[in-house]
């Protein structure tokens, strides 16, 4: 099976054939996949190089003359390394473009730090306007970029390596959908965590939630979830920064006695980089790590 980021490309290639104000920007990452597309659309296919101040700007600049700018490469090189750009040049001219990244938070253990970026989506939390999906399956991530290139607005795409064995459906404002149902609590799946949660949740008698779009968060879901359980306890699982919607979700039940827990990426660098399994594990976001830390949460 093709990768998200496969899908994204192969995708993004169809669509700059039916969308004529469609373009792409790259800073290298890609590039080899986008050659077959580039020879056919040279106009609106640009590598800056590795220039990411340079990439966020171009996207934000073509945005202003009314075309629709999907701007890619590595999440820390996308989010992290050009804020200011995509603050300023997206966010303050209130422009609207895709940003679309790879090898998140530990993809790619080899590249070492630099290329990590467990804190994207906080990052972009001090933003506003932003749409945040994380796929889980890249049938997902394909229907969710169709939907983006179709807007205007401001729109971060999470790839990942990690996915999960099947797709659901996704997209459309539907908010998060209930995949088990149970009363201890309320335990949320971001995108590719999902298979993690299931196993790690195996016979507890909780409500699993999937979500794929985490902003805006659906506060409305999360509280008919939470409210309908017989304590308002809530745990996030998400494949970035531990904590990330914590306060979302607390804000979602401020009319509720209730818990939230948030568990993800801690902010400890791991220097032994290995493989994203281990990640996994080291961050305890494997399903040992997560039924551990989830039934001592819900424990009465």
């Amino acid at each position: 099976m093709d990768t998200m980021r496969d899908r994204f490309i192969s995708t993004t290639s169809q669509l700059l054939d039916e969308e004529p104000r469609l373009a792409v920007v790259l800073a290298d990452i890609s590039a080899d996949g986008f050659a077959p597309a580039r020879r056919t659309h040279p106009d609106r296919v640009i590598n800056v190089g590795i220039r990411e101040q340079l990439l966020v700007g171009a996207g934000a600049g073509m945005a202003l003359t009314g075309m629709r700018p999907i701007v890619h490469t590595f999440a820390s090189f996308l989010v992290e390394r050009p804020f200011e750009q995509v603050k300023l040049d997206f966010g303050h001219q209130d422009v609207g473009g895709i940003l679309v990244s790879a090898a998140g938070s530990y993809d790619w253990p080899a590249g070492g730090f630099t290329h990590m970026a467990p804190g994207d989506v906080a990052l972009l939390d001090t933003l506003d306007g932003w749409t945040v999906h994380v796929p889980g399956h890249p049938d997902e991530a394909e229907a969710l970029l169709r939907e983006a290139v179709g807007g205007d607005d401001r729109v971060y795409v999470r790839l990942s390596l990690q996915e999960n064995r099947e797709a659901r459906p996704v997209g459309g404002g539907s908010g998060f959908s209930a995949v088990r149902e149970g009363k201890r609590g309320t335990v949320i799946a971001v995108g590719p965590m999902l298979d993690n949660v299931l196993a790690a949740t195996e016979g507890l008698d909780v409500t699993v939630l999937y979500a794929t779009t985490v902003r805006p968060f659906d506060a409305a879901g999360v509280r008919r979830a939470a409210g309908a359980a017989t304590n308002a306890d809530v745990v996030i699982v998400e494949p970035y920064l531990a904590g990330t919607s914590s306060a979302a979700a607390g804000e979602a039940l401020m009319d509720l006695p209730h818990r939230v827990l948030g568990l993800g990426v801690g902010r400890a660098e791991l220097r032994r980089y290995g493989q994203m399994e281990e990640h996994l594990a080291a961050h305890g976001l494997d399903p040992q790590g997560l039924r551990e830390r989830i039934s001592g949460f819900l424990r009465p």
